[in-house]
């Protein structure tokens, strides 16, 4: 039995390959292993179920970028899924917290962006009033959060593939803890999405 977070949920989500990568050794931003199977219904599915519950969306700078590159631009094609289309609605509407160094000011709207660790900011969040905290495929931020044990919920989405290398999630020395399984879904082309819930 999972013991409900009190509060605002941290709801990370990431893709993995089967052997457990986030990245391709090669080239850390190449992610043309993934779109074979993202847009199955599985994957689109698994999705939705993250952003309908979620207020606000925290990100690292690179996956800022390259989010809010691209999904704003799926809204009014022609085509396009609507699940594709509710997800970039939510992502531009939603309030957005992006992680950076270097970026002086967000080139977005309702963003924010904030030069503190993601510890910090996900504190301050909680604080707040607000619906589930989205981390979206942000490794940089979901490893420091999972080291500091800030995860409520690992939303995974798995891919039938091994890249034989690479960048893993989850690193040697994280603290000790169990994990109860919310959810699972197993899609025609192999891909897996799984929901796990802390259990505290």
């Amino acid at each position: 039995m999972t013991e409900q977070t009190a509060g605002r949920r941290v709801v990370i989500n990431m893709s993995l390959s089967l052997d457990g990568r986030y990245a391709a050794p090669d080239n850390p931003q190449d992610m043309s292993w993934v779109m074979p199977y993202a847009h199955s219904d599985v994957a689109r599915d698994h999705m939705t179920s993250l952003w309908q519950p979620a207020t606000t969306a925290l990100l690292g700078r690179v996956n800022a970028e390259g989010f809010l590159g691209f999904w704003p631009t799926v809204i009014g094609t022609k085509g396009a899924d609507p699940r594709d289309e509710g997800f970039a609605r939510w992502l531009v509407d939603t309030d957005k917290v992006v992680l950076s160094g270097s970026l002086g000011e967000a080139p977005w709207e309702r963003t924010t962006v904030v030069d503190k660790p993601a510890t910090e900011v996900v504190a301050d969040l909680r604080a707040a009033e607000g619906g589930d905290i989205l981390v979206l495929n942000s490794a940089s931020v979901i490893k420091a959060l999972l080291a500091a044990d800030q995860v409520d919920r690992l939303a995974l989405t798995v891919f039938p593939v091994f890249l034989g290398g690479g960048p893993r999630l989850f690193d040697d020395g994280l603290p000790t803890g169990r994990w109860a399984l919310a959810g699972q879904t197993a899609g025609a082309h192999g891909t897996l999405a799984l929901r796990y819930d802390r259990i505290r």
